[in-house]
Formats: structure tokens, sequence, C-alpha cells
């Protein structure tokens, strides 16, 4: 059991985990804003030997060293690298401070996201439709880049709906190829796709002045992610000659405020994997990892 455990910002767990947490620890201290800076983080942590945060803060090496106690930090949201971290795992690792994150509890919504903007920009619903008249899913090629959970679902989605899939990633994976979907080069994906999802971890940025101009023109990109995935002047380059779109859910996946308002970019400024399934799944998950932890302490 913890002796003190401190959220330093909202988490996003639903009321019946946020009691369970009382469990855990003899102490515990859930703050409802986001800290404004480092020493407030400090502060707000004191002498707490669990933290948990989101994906709003971060927590550097700095922070930790002026908090001797931490033995445990729980990330309450994506964990998929420490490159692409809010918190400085190799300083942990380092310390003897264990940190658990989360993957797979919002990817549905993001799924149900690209599926609904594509059948109404395809079918023109509220707009023109993108072919001059209404057309389905059924034959688009579609290119997917990064095919962890998220990509793969929505590449399964796409496929349930006659779509051809290509795919990149790291490597080719086999069980991707069963399902008859195909491994391409990144460039060789870019030029064959009509439309292009980018599925990328954090802080990933595989779209660069070539990739964007072998997209061509007449083309639609969507990025899922967290962060960009290209480079700006190349993607401004790209949006400004010929019909493009881009459809980003967040601007944190659009890469700042100044482009809500370029006219080929289509950002609702909602994450759409925040649902209230989704925060079900994150609060078992968070609960989980704390479990596991004190159970091998």
């Amino acid at each position: 059991m913890f002796n003190k455990l401190v959220a330093i910002e909202p988490v996003s767990l639903i009321p019946s985990a946020e009691q369970e947490l009382h469990t855990f620890a003899h102490e515990v201290v859930l703050y409802t804003d986001i800290p404004a800076t480092a020493d407030e983080i400090v502060s707000r942590i004191g002498d707490a030997d669990a933290v948990l945060l989101s994906y709003t803060s971060t927590l550097t090496a700095e922070i930790m060293a002026q908090c001797p106690h931490i033995k445990y930090v729980g990330m309450c949201c994506s964990l998929y690298s420490p490159e692409s971290a809010n918190v400085d795992i190799r300083y942990a690792e380092a310390h003897g401070i264990t940190v658990t994150g989360i993957r797979d509890y919002g990817d549905e919504g993001v799924v149900e996201y690209v599926v609904s903007e594509l059948v109404r920009l395809l079918h023109g619903f509220g707009q023109e439709p993108w072919e001059g008249m209404p057309r389905e899913i059924t034959g688009l090629k579609v290119g997917v880049v990064g095919l962890g959970k998220s990509g793969g679902m929505i590449a399964d989605a796409m496929h349930f709906f006659g779509a051809d899939i290509a795919y990149f990633a790291r490597g080719q994976k086999p069980e991707a190829e069963a399902r008859g979907y195909r491994y391409m080069p990144l460039s060789e994906l870019m030029e064959w796709s009509d439309v292009v999802f980018c599925c990328l971890n954090k802080n990933t940025v595989l779209l660069h002045e070539e990739e964007m101009s072998r997209l061509g023109h007449h083309k639609v990109l969507f990025n899922t992610g967290l962060s960009p995935a290209w480079d700006e002047p190349a993607l401004l380059e790209w949006l400004d000659k010929g019909d493009n779109l881009l459809y980003c859910d967040t601007v944190g996946a659009l890469g700042g405020t100044h482009l809500l308002t370029h006219p080929k970019v289509r950002c609702m400024n909602v994450s759409t994997g925040r649902t209230r399934q989704a925060f079900d799944r994150l609060s078992e998950k968070v609960l989980a990892n704390i479990q596991r932890y004190l159970q091998k302490t």
C-alpha cells in the first residue's frame, strides 16, 4: 500500500475508480486542475510515493529529482515508447521508479470518426461529393501509415466497406498480409493511395518533402495521432497545390491553432477517442496497473 498517492491533474477516471484509489494508499489527493509550472508540480507531489498524471503535464527528470519519495508513476494516458512519453522514462528507470501507462482505450471512437468523415466527404453529405457525384468506400485505395492497434482497426473498417488496403510499418506484418493488406514502401504508398491514414506514435514524423510530394493531388490525408506526422512546410505546400484535404480531430494532431482557418483543413478540435466507453476502459487499465505493482512489492 502506498503512503500517499497524488493525481497532479485531472486523470479522467470514472467516479467508482476514483473511489477505489483510496484502497491503494493511506492518503489520496486528486487535483482537479492542470498545474501551470514545474514548481507547482513539485509542490503537488510533495512527499508522495505514487503519482498519477494524464497527457497534459510533463514529469521531467528535474521534477522527479526534487521528489525523492516517488516509487511509482501511473500514466493515465498512452505509453508507447520512452521517446513519445510525457514522463522521463530513462530517468525513472535509472532511479528505481516504476512507470506504467495504458494503451488501446480510445481507438473505437477514432475509427468511428474517420468512417463518419470519409463517408460524408465521399457521399457529399453537407458538402459537394469529393468526386463530383456520390461514391462508396468500395474500391477506394486506402493507405495506412503505422499499423498498430489503431491503424489496424482503421484498416479493418475500411476493408469491411470494400476498400483496397495497403500499409507501411516498421516491418511487414503476416497477420495483415493474411487479410489481403499489401505492404508498400512509404513513398510508393503515398503515390498509390486515394486516402492516407497516419496512425503514428506521438512525436513521430515520417512525412517529409518527398513523401508529401509523392502524395500528389486530389488526395485526402487523415492524422489520428496525438501530434503531426509531417514537416509543416511540406504539408502546407501539399495543401496549397491542387484540391487536397487534411482531416484531424484535435489541434494537437494538426500542429497548432494557426492552421485551423486553412481552407483545406477539417479539424473538429475534439478528441474523438474520449468517449464514455473509453473512460471506462482507461479506468480499468489504470487500476489494474496499480494493483499489479502493489502485488509485486
